[in-house]
Parts: structure tokens; sequence; C-alpha cells
């Protein structure tokens, strides 16, 4: 529950849910399928016996996961798949009739898993639990209607399971002064010599950012995280004297509340959840496929959002040591999704990566179905 939520209030709203048991989220209209991916475990059992509780994602489509018509705010996603498809599987949402999405993440990376192997996430905004539970809590509010899409790049089938939970209101009032919420993905693989990320570029409208998740992997040995994330706010980056930030931070392991490198001693890195910020997974090198260090981190900028009126550019350093106590730049696999609130149903975004290009090096393949 977000801190400004009462929940004892009483609300004249409906609560509706879309499923593959009620593909439209109809009053009544759910448990009623008699085909689907459980029709054959069901044969004895017939009609409202978890007939239909997923959907086949053919390979190189993309499936419709919910339509919404009318106001309302979406309050919960759960889903779920096998981790084979967590990198090629891609979530879209469009609001309010937009052509351009305003979401556009791979699956896991969207939950915070972007490894393709799962890492427990206990976390106000995101929960990704045992195996592969993906929930989202991030509030989506829509004043005509909401569409959300899911994108299998690749050539083999995806087994979906979902639910779409959200309010549907009688009056737009309910959602008005709300800003609509988008995610954003990149990844450098591998970061150009001595230059930062981007997180976002050149963000126009007026909104607040409220999260980072970042999947990091590490290409070279030693300490990884010295480099500083930076936030440029209203006109910063043309200012006078070049480009300089209004709010800059002081290391990677200090922006997500961490310290002294993540090193506890006596264990090394050390994963931890906490409601707004983590580092759920360090995957540590096996000297065969998994050769280097990975590491996933969550920040949610819940009770300090970053608010900006007309624009927003975010980006982070990678940097780690070398001889005599010099920063060293560094080269590695960086991919960051990146959750913010804007004015606007569509924002200036990336071309989104290939399969290829969002592929996780180092795994071993497995031969198509």
């Amino acid at each position: 529950m977000l801190p400004q939520q009462d929940i004892s209030k009483l609300r004249k709203v409906q609560s509706r849910s879309i499923s593959p048991e009620n593909f439209d989220g109809s009053k009544g209209g759910g448990g009623r399928a008699t085909e689907g991916t459980g029709a054959e475990c069901a044969i004895d059992l017939g009609v409202g016996w978890k007939v239909s509780p997923s959907v086949d994602i053919a390979g190189r489509s993309t499936f419709e996961l919910a339509k919404i018509d009318g106001p309302g705010k979406i309050t919960h996603i759960w889903l779920t798949t096998h981790r084979d498809h967590w990198r090629s599987l891609v979530l879209r949402a469009y609001w309010d009739g937009s052509e351009e999405p305003a979401v556009e993440v791979p699956l896991g990376d969207f939950f915070a898993n972007g490894w393709g192997r799962f890492a427990q996430v206990s976390s106000a905004m995101i929960a990704a639990n045992p195996h592969g539970g993906f929930n989202s809590y991030w509030p989506m509010p829509f004043s005509q209607a909401a569409r959300i899409t899911v994108e299998n790049l690749v050539e083999n089938q995806a087994t979906l399971y979902y639910q779409v939970s959200y309010e549907s209101y009688e009056n737009p009032e309910e959602v008005a002064g709300a800003g609509y919420f988008h995610a954003q993905y990149r990844r450098s693989n591998p970061l150009p010599d001595r230059q930062t990320h981007p997180i976002l570029t050149g963000i126009q409208g007026q909104g607040h950012y409220v999260g980072t998740y970042l999947a990091w992997g590490v290409n070279s040995p030693g300490w990884w995280g010295e480099g500083e994330i930076k936030f440029y706010l209203d006109g910063d980056t043309e200012q006078a004297d070049g480009s300089w930030p209004t709010i800059a931070g002081t290391g990677t392991e200090d922006y997500f509340g961490g310290a002294w490198n993540f090193d506890v001693p006596g264990q090394g890195y050390t994963e931890y959840n906490t409601p707004y910020l983590g580092m759920p997974q360090v995957i540590r090198p096996d000297g065969l496929y998994h050769s280097q260090q990975r590491f996933g981190l969550y920040r949610w900028h819940i009770l300090d959002p970053i608010h900006f009126q007309q624009d927003l550019t975010v980006d982070i350093q990678a940097l780690g040591w070398r001889s005599r106590h010099r920063y060293n730049p560094l080269r590695d696999d960086i991919a960051s999704t990146s959750y913010f609130y804007l004015d606007r149903p569509a924002a200036k975004r990336p071309e989104f990566p290939s399969a290829d290009e969002l592929e996780l090096a180092g795994e071993p393949m497995e031969p198509l179905s």
C-alpha cells in the first residue's frame, strides 16, 4: 500500500480483473470457458474447473493481454512464464488510445529479474516469488482506455499465465491530476569506453521519476560500483557552461542503499531486499557458462520521487579501480529499466533492441521445441 492511501476509506468504484478465465474482465464473466489450455485436464469436471488458466503465444506474434475501455487504474499485475522467455517476451502498455507504448520492457527486467535466473524480490512495488511468480503494484491510471500486450520475439511458443486487476470508474475525475505510468529499457553491451550508460534521455513534460532496476554484468575483475548516477532536470543539459546535473549521486552502491562494495566480511557480496531498495541477485562465477559476476539491483523512489517540470535525463557511470588508487572506466554489460510518471501517454524512447541484442551471453542454448 502506498503511504498516501487509506485502506479504510470506502469508495464508489468497481473492481475488475482480466485473465484467461475472463478475457475482457466483464462482470460475472469469469470461469465460463469451454476451451483452453486446461480443457483436457478438466475433462472429468467440466465448465468452471480451470478450463482456461493460461494462453499460448505463438513465436513471432503479439498477444493482447488486456483491453479496458473507460477511466480506471490498474492496481496489480501478476504473471508467470518459463524463465527461457523472460528476455524474449516484451511487455508493452498503451494509455488513452496512444499508438506509442508508455511501457516497453522485457518481461523479466520489468519484474527485476533480468538475468533469466530467478531472484526473490520482496519490495513494495515489485514482488518476484518462487519460481517466477511476478507481481507489480505500480498504480497505472488512465482516463479513457488502457491496452497491454506481450510480444514474443523468437520462434518458440511461450505459455503465459496472467491476471490484471484494476478499478473501473464512472467519472474520469477519479484520475484527475494523475500522471501516466511509463517504463523504458536500455542496454549497453558493452558500455563504450569512457561513456555513461543512458537510463533516460530527453524526456519532455512534467512528471516524477519513481524507480530504477539494473541488471549489471561485470566484464573485468575487481570492484565495479564507484560510478555516480546523475539526474538532469529542467534544462540542466543545456546550461551555458555545459551539461551538469542537479542531483548527483556518490556511487552505485550508495544509490541502491548499500555501502562498502556490498561486502559483508566473511560473506562477500550479500543479497538484500527492503521495501524500496535492494540487491536481490548476485550471480557468482562458476568457471563455465557463468564466467562473470552479475547483479540485479532496484531502487524505488516512492517516499522520495524526483520531480521535474519540463524535462529529464538520467545516466550512470561504470567505474572500478586501477593502480595508484585511480578510477578505472569500465566496459560492462548494463541493462536498465526506468519507471516514471508523466503528464502525457507517450514519451521519447529508444529503438527497442532485437532478440539477439537482448540475448544473455553464456547461457547454454536449448533446442527449439
